[in-house]
């Protein structure tokens, strides 16, 4: 049983490394988007903390 437990941590690790991934990779598209006039300066991304 203890097997279940070693999966369960490893798949949230994965987890949580692609969250902090994603994460970044928004912040350089919103950053993108900026620079090229697509999205308004003062453009706040409510879904991140």
């Amino acid at each position: 049983m203890e097997v279940f437990g070693i999966i369960g941590m490893s798949l949230g690790t994965m987890g949580f490394v692609f969250g902090i991934i994603c994460l970044n990779q928004m912040g350089k598209l919103i950053k993108t988007l900026k620079e090229k006039k697509i999205l308004e300066e003062d453009y706040k991304n409510v879904d991140t903390f």
